[in-house]
């Protein structure tokens, strides 16, 4: 029935439906994969994915992303589980969501605009890149000590075999129809081939068994103490930084590949409202994940009813078809993960590397080694204090002055360029109060005062020419600017008409 369903701008039903099946699949293992690492049940990540995949996707800020529990929440979590346990890990995550809730209601998520577009760059291909070594576990196994050992002999052809074929099943099928997701196609063909063959292949039973019931409503036993608080207040935000992080992130990305615009504030309240309720409900917590993101907008998943399918397959395979879904082959899953990979990776990047300025190219390459060494937020925000000095660097070298004599006979400074923090020395570099006339004009009309070290700066200029026993006289400097302004107060010429009108960022007005 939902085949006639009619296709429309937000999305189309059937589209939406077989997505939300493929991406479910693939949440299947990601989501037991985190829990492991996380230090908890797999049902934990199981519920986790169910619930925030539902809740953000009915009432997010960017139809068609997908949500669920992730490895960058999950290496935040390890340490807290195994010192308090995972009560104390879902009081957490309720935390967590009221301090993502409040971020949206804030109206911070525009924030998310000031990621430079090398920041942005660095942050695809570093998590391409460890959604690529993550993969590689498949192609391990645990020997009798429990240590990993790679694949060898047939069992390693076999599993490259499996990974090649789900490959090519997806880059090809898309030429010949589109009536089913290729990702979807290439899955049930492997595994009906490894089923039918019966070769010998690691399947998502493998793992973890996924069987249990529908997810039921728990308040964390935690004390309600001020010690508890301090114990999870520090994670809780870590977590939710990382998770708008992430998430805000991939809706920019989504945003590019869909030419559409998601809303950043909503969103921040969609994962707060999903963490809230996932902590209660006994689920782990998560935010959007770019790996099923991709598989979804990469099946034709547009809609909101793309990741509320997902979310409820996934339902309906912990409750009544975790056996069908458990003899899943890792192989089919992990060649769908290959081809996310070499999707998500910003390979552009590679060929413009020589092109765009130094600065950028080390942001992103910096970026890109950061996420994969530590965490998204942590890269995030070192790409970005990065990127902000180079431009207060940069900005630091455009100012400059030209200098002619005035209609009274004295010299004129005519300064261009802004003034602020970095480019302060360079602005005290440009006068000479010991050589020059008795009277001095700084013409201010082509620059612009930005900050408190620029206010000093100019007391400072003040200051010399006073000492040396010069007249000095400071032109369309704003009303701000002359409030702020102690030694030289009384050198400043008041020009009602031509002042300019703009705040500087400094504290000492209030602002």
């Amino acid at each position: 029935m939902f085949f006639n369903f009619k296709c429309t701008e937000q999305g189309c039903p059937r589209n939406d439906i077989l997505s939300g099946l493929t991406v479910a699949l693939a949440l299947v293992p990601e989501a037991v994969a985190f829990a492991f690492v996380a230090g908890v049940e797999p049902l934990v990540g199981l519920y986790a994915a169910f619930l925030v995949g539902l809740i953000t996707a009915a009432i997010g800020g960017r139809p068609g992303m997908i949500s669920g529990a992730t490895g960058a929440l999950a290496v935040v979590m390890v340490a807290l589980v195994a010192q308090h346990g995972l009560e104390y890990l879902l009081a957490t995550v309720v935390l967590m969501g009221i301090i993502q809730i409040l971020v949206g209601l804030l109206r911070l998520g525009k924030f998310i605009r000031m990621v430079p577009h090398p920041v942005m760059l660095g942050f695809v291909n570093g998590l391409a890149i460890v959604i690529f070594l993550a993969q590689l576990q498949s192609f391990q196994i645990k020997d009798d000590t429990g240590a990993s050992q790679w694949l060898q002999g047939d069992a390693l052809y076999v599993m490259l075999a499996l990974v090649t074929l789900t490959m090519a099943i997806i880059h090809f099928l898309p030429k010949l129809t589109k009536v089913i997701p290729a990702s979807l196609a290439a899955i049930l063909v492997v595994t009906a081939i490894v089923i039918g063959l019966q070769l010998d292949s690691r399947s998502v039973g493998d793992l973890a068994s996924i069987a249990g019931g529908l997810p039921s409503f728990h308040i964390p036993s935690v004390p309600l103490t001020w010690d508890t608080l301090t114990i999870i207040f520090p994670y809780a935000v870590i977590l939710a930084a990382i998770g708008l992080i992430e998430s805000l992130l991939t809706l920019s990305l989504i945003d590019d590949l869909t030419e559409t615009r998601g809303k950043g504030n909503r969103e921040c309240v969609g994962q707060g409202v999903a963490n809230t309720v996932t902590g209660f409900f006994g689920g782990m917590g998560g935010c959007a994940m770019i790996g099923q993101s991709m598989i979804n907008i990469n099946s034709g998943g547009r809609g909101r009813l793309s990741g509320i399918s997902a979310a409820l397959f996934l339902l309906i395979f912990i409750l009544f078809a975790s056996g069908l879904i458990e003899m899943i082959p890792l192989a089919a899953l992990t060649g769908v993960m290959f081809m996310v990979v070499i999707g998500t990776f910003e390979w552009s990047s590679l060929r413009i590397m020589g092109r765009i300025p130094r600065a950028d190219a080390f942001v992103l390459v910096l970026v890109s080694g950061v996420t994969v060494a530590t965490d998204l937020a942590i890269a995030v925000v070192v790409g970005v204090i990065v990127s902000a000095l180079v431009f207060a660097w940069e900005h630091a070298k455009h100012i400059n002055v030209k200098t002619y004599t005035g209609n009274l006979s004295g010299k004129v400074y005519e300064l261009h360029g802004p003034l602020f923090f970095a480019s302060v020395n360079n602005f005290q570099n440009l006068f000479d109060p010991k050589n020059d006339p008795d009277d001095v004009v700084v013409e201010f009309q082509h620059s612009r005062v930005m900050d408190h070290s620029a206010i000093e700066a100019i007391d400072t200029l003040a200051e010399r020419y006073l000492n040396a026993g010069k007249r000095l006289h400071l032109r369309h400097l704003s009303l701000e600017c002359r409030q702020l302004l102690r030694k030289a107060g009384d050198l400043v010429e008041v020009n009602v008409i031509e002042d300019p009108r703009y705040h500087v960022a400094d504290d000492q007005l209030g602002g």
